[in-house]
């Protein structure tokens, strides 16, 4: 069995100041609670045997505890990204030095290029990247040169109506793709293989284990869905940082197996 290691980041006391695109600002981001919160969250993530390993805090950076966004680890090799927001520029540089010093080979993209960690959903040696806000074309022509020497095969998926692909289609462990349809720009990308889920938090899993999934408090009927599907499903309250867009997958790198395993 692989080991199994997450990066992750504390949010900021500026978390409440976080980049919103696609909702309206909520009127109150509760800082106290969305620490207790991402608490809860490592706390699932080593429950289920993960290390976690800290990136150290980011406390100008509103955004910062959406770590997902710095890289893209595949295999041994991660790859820094370059968001498409330049206000989020500062946080990579920490993430950067941490996953170097797990002793991952590193690449970047470089401009004109931007890419989000959360526009990729990987699975199966295929690599799905949503080209929209805060990703470009240039920035997964980069990627695409870095990963499929690795074997990966990536394709560019339409993104028009959330902040990242991984806002809308996240995967279960036996290849299903799982949306939110009003929000999936074109669910035919994964014809055959597309569950519809009936709430937008139900949308995003992290995968724990071959049958453990992590997912919001706030999807409980899709909670059912996945359970008769045969899935044990572990949730968290992430209310503070659903009002700012983020989701489970935002707030960890996951790395199965480190260099060396």
């Amino acid at each position: 069995m692989f080991s199994r290691h997450a990066l992750i980041r504390r949010p900021s006391a500026r978390l409440a100041d976080g980049l919103v695109t696609h909702i309206e600002r909520s009127a109150h981001v509760d800082v106290e609670l969305a620490q207790r919160q991402w608490d809860g969250y490592v706390a699932a993530l080593r429950d289920a045997g993960w290390t976690a390993h800290e990136v150290p805090p980011a406390p100008d950076c509103p955004d910062s505890a959406f770590v997902e966004d710095t890289m893209v680890v595949y295999g041994d090799l991660a790859v820094i990204s370059r968001p498409g927001a330049e206000e989020r520029w500062t946080e990579i540089p920490g993430a950067a030095d941490t996953v170097c010093e797990l002793g991952y080979r590193m690449a970047r993209i470089e401009a004109p290029g931007t890419l989000d960690g959360g526009d990729v959903l990987k699975h199966g040696g295929t690599v799905w990247v949503g080209r929209g806000g805060r990703t470009n074309d240039e920035g997964i022509a980069q990627l695409a040169s870095h990963l499929e020497p690795l074997g990966a095969r990536v394709v560019t998926v339409p993104l028009t109506k959330v902040l990242h692909l991984k806002s809308a289609v996240t995967a279960l462990p036996d290849g299903t793709v799982i949306g939110y349809e009003p929000v999936v720009d074109d669910a035919d990308v994964w014809r055959g293989h597309f569950l519809p889920v009936p709430e937008e938090p139900g949308a995003h899993v992290v995968l724990l284990d071959d049958d453990v999934l992590l997912m919001s408090s706030a999807a409980p009927q899709s909670a059912k869905l996945f359970e008769e599907r045969g899935y044990r499903v572990v949730t968290v309250d992430i209310s503070e940082f659903e009002k700012l867009e983020g989701c489970v997958t935002c707030l960890s790198v996951r790395l199965r197996g480190m260099p060396g395993d």
